[in-house]
């Protein structure tokens, strides 16, 4: 394989430099942080514009997460890695034919993701031809000429995949997946497939539908909120505000996680200081470090102590759930000691937590990929649910369960249609919307898609939106796969390395931004995104576009619609006008009847949600259901460790903004692994140590070399690196099951020590 080919990134040899773990989040760093890189890529006069309209009523969503925004506004609803997103798509449109015309592939291949995606925007479509080595420019009509071309060449419909990112609206979103199914074929994997799949999958068996079931106002009447593998200072930094308003009503806050997270230890809103407070606020009450895998035991636990002292709602549990008597039984066969192994979390501490739980008559519990991202994702999310359904914590203000969403519309895309595995009865009301047969087929999810590609059973891929070589498993594997297709086509805005690692064929298609204004014929268009908590809301763009050769995704969508199955629907007027395509959907969707209405509302609507709105569970008996899991095994080989990939608090997803991963003190260089000091004096390595990893999975080894040892307050025998460079060493058949979720919290790996030990200065 070409050097570069195999879609790992290459090495790091910036100089790390190490600062201590900061005690405090946000602050006047993250407003100095927002504002450096606003002007940095904006300019001043623009950056302040621009961040004025972030989650405005009249303005544009942000495209950094899916955290809610309140009813009642403040002039800045953004946060820091809002801000980031904000500015990073606002950059000059660089990437254009000079560009490539003096970087050929081979050269790309060969820089970090940070230096690719700070090129600035992509300004016009692009091609790479066969066997050629740079790309050139190419029209837009004859872009989708050759796509539309390939497509209808394919001998099988299921010989194309459509991957869709959470930054697709629900307008291009729904146009997409009506256009794969127009023509026959249920290939739709999305980032939910790698994220919340696990969630949709445990909540819909055991609560009837796979979403959360709070609202943003919820949190102001809780008791207590769970925290669960998630880190909201850096993925969902608005949470935060959620939570600090919720300790000022009264709530008190459990952080489950292996790594202490700045976000839950102290919290000081920018905004603050406009009025004189200078207050920080402790958020967490308790910090339980719980080992990489022992989620499950660890609410086994707390589950146990709560029952010995029968503080369980008996009432709700007779009238709204089945399964309680036998999942009561199944607790007695768990054993302590294995618990507190598993867990590494002392029966006292767990006694503790009981207690928070027993006092507390509303309970929310929140979770992100630490949970999902395991074996057992779908299982331990159900034991979640068994905690809140033991205390009737379901249907009731301050309480219930809240998945966070990292996407700013991966919830909504999965709503208008973006899914492999369609229902029944999701698909009969498509079809009597859209007035055309659906596939029943299902197709294929991330994973699927990933092997059916290294089987040469595709011969066309395209992804709306997201980087899908970076985000998934098996770097290798998948840039395998990826090289076997005939065509594959980019739908983006800035470059990465999916546009490095081709098919024979490539395609980049440049499109607006979130933060652009969409002019059509009709005039000026919006669109809707649906955020972590069900609300459709508007989002319009406001800035000039920074390039005139870019098309809107529904426009985009619209143009192949009509070149590939025009007699399906009006594609033209979709394009003119976007209310057409609402029209659409409000016939072809649950909960969006007048959907051109009731989104034009001042804060957009809520979608119906049966156990939060009148605590009604769409279950097969009706009611909410216990469930009973065996506990995972979580022994590993003498010397192995347990590895999860992380984020730093300069990326969004695959999105490098930075170098600084400013709470967790790592500047610099992204190849770090943080490991727990005595694991390291034992095998006598030390700060700044050069070590090889290799992964171990069903008799598979995968190899990725030069990672610089750094100590961090993480259990013994766990280990946390970055993706997307840890990813290569993913296992692509290592994942959840049911969910068929990658394991990227649960990776088995063995080090090796080189002889390499960099200084400060290196």
């Amino acid at each position: 394989m070409k050097e570069g080919a195999d879609g790992t990134t290459p090495p790091d040899m910036n100089t790390l430099r190490l600062t201590s773990v900061k005690k405090t989040a946000a602050g006047i760093p993250a407003a100095l942080s927002s504002m450096n890189h606003g002007i940095r890529k904006m300019g001043l006069t623009k950056t302040v514009r621009t961040l004025l309209m972030v989650n405005q009523k009249e303005g544009f969503d942000c495209p950094g997460c899916a955290w809610p925004d309140p009813t009642h506004r403040t002039s800045f609803e953004f946060c820091e890695n809002g801000a980031k997103a904000v500015a990073d798509e606002s950059m000059k449109a660089n990437v254009n034919a000079t560009f490539f015309k003096k970087h050929s592939i081979a050269e790309l291949r060969k820089k970090s993701d940070f230096w690719l995606n700070s090129q600035g925007r992509i300004a016009q479509p692009m091609i790479l031809k066969k066997d050629s080595t740079h790309y050139e420019a190419i029209e837009w009509s004859d872009a989708l000429d050759f796509i539309s071309e390939s497509i209808q060449t394919m001998d099988n419909p299921m010989r194309g995949v459509y991957y869709t990112s959470g930054r697709t609206s629900n307008e291009a979103a729904f146009l997409y997946q009506a256009l794969v199914r127009g023509l026959g074929s249920n290939n739709l994997p999305d980032c939910s497939n790698m994220c919340h799949e696990s969630s949709g999958k445990a909540l819909t068996e055991t609560i009837g539908i796979g979403k959360g079931t709070v609202h943003l106002e919820d949190f102001n009447h809780a008791d207590l909120i769970l925290v669960v593998g998630q880190n909201p200072g850096t993925n969902h930094p608005r949470m935060l505000t959620a939570l600090r308003d919720a300790k000022k009503h009264g709530a008190k806050i459990i952080s489950i996680n292996p790594l202490p997270e700045t976000g839950l230890q102290r919290f000081k809103h920018p905004q603050d200081y406009m009025t004189a407070d200078f207050k920080t606020m402790q958020l967490a009450d308790l910090f339980v470090p719980v080992r990489i895998g022992g989620d499950a035991a660890l609410f086994k636990g707390i589950m146990k102590e709560m029952m010995k002292s029968s503080s369980y709602d008996l009432s709700f549990i007779e009238t709204k759930t089945n399964g309680f008597s036998e999942f009561k039984a199944s607790l007695d066969d768990v054993q302590w000691e294995t618990i507190e192994s598993d867990s590494g979390i002392s029966r006292q501490m767990i006694r503790t937590i009981a207690e928070m739980c027993k006092e507390s008559s509303a309970t929310i519990a929140c979770w992100a990929m630490g949970l999902t991202q395991h074996r057992n994702g779908v299982a331990v999310i159900q034991e979640v649910v068994n905690l809140l359904l033991m205390g009737g914590h379901i249907g009731r203000p301050g309480a219930g369960v809240c998945p966070v969403r990292g996407h700013s519309n991966v919830q909504g895309d999965r709503t208008v249609g973006i899914w492999e595995a369609p229902s029944e009865s999701f698909l009969e009301k498509l079809e009597r919307g859209l007035n055309f047969e659906m596939p029943r087929e299902h197709g294929f999810d991330v994973v699927h898609a990933i092997r059916a590609m290294d089987a040469d059973a595709v011969d066309v891929f395209i992804a709306m939106g997201g980087n899908f070589l970076s985000a998934t498993p098996d770097t290798r594997r998948t840039a395998s796969a990826l090289q076997k297709v005939g065509l594959t086509v980019q739908i983006s805005t800035k470059l990465n390395r999916s546009h490095l690692i081709t098919g024979e064929t490539a395609l980049i298609l440049p499109v607006l931004g979130r933060t652009e204004l969409d002019l059509q014929e009709s005039g000026e268009q919006f669109v809707t995104v649906e955020n972590s908590m069900g609300v459709v809301h508007r989002s319009k763009g406001t800035l000039k576009p920074v390039s005139s050769m870019l098309l809107s995704e529904p426009s985009l969508v619209a143009e192949l619609g009509r070149r590939l199955c025009p007699e399906l629907l009006e594609w033209n007027q979709f394009s003119k006008n976007y209310d057409s395509i609402r029209d659409v959907m409000s016939k072809s969707l649950n909960g969006f009847e007048n959907y051109n209405q009731r989104v034009r509302e001042e804060n957009g609507f809520l979608l119906p949600n049966p156990p939060r709105d009148d605590c009604q569970f769409n279950t097969a008996t009706g009611k909410a259901l216990f469930t009973i899991h065996s506990l995972p095994d979580l022994c590993v080989r003498k010397d192995h460790f347990i590895l999860m990939t992380i984020r730093s608090h300069d990326q969004y997803n695959t999105t490098i903004y930075g170098l600084h991963d400013r709470y967790r003190g790592v500047h610099g260089n992204r190849r770090i692994l943080l490991m727990n000091a005595l694991d390291m004096s034992e095998r006598g390595l030390k700060t700044r140590d050069i070590v090889d990893m290799t992964s171990h999975f069903e008799g598979t080894k995968r190899h990725s070399s030069h990672w610089i040892v750094v100590p961090y307050e993480i259990p013994r025998g766990n280990l946390a690196a970055y993706f997307p460079e840890a990813n290569e060493l993913v296992p692509l058949n290592s994942t959840a099951d049911i969910s068929n979720t990658p394991t990227s919290k649960w990776i088995e790996v063995s080090l090796s020590t080189s002889i390499q030990h960099l200084s400060e200065e290196e």
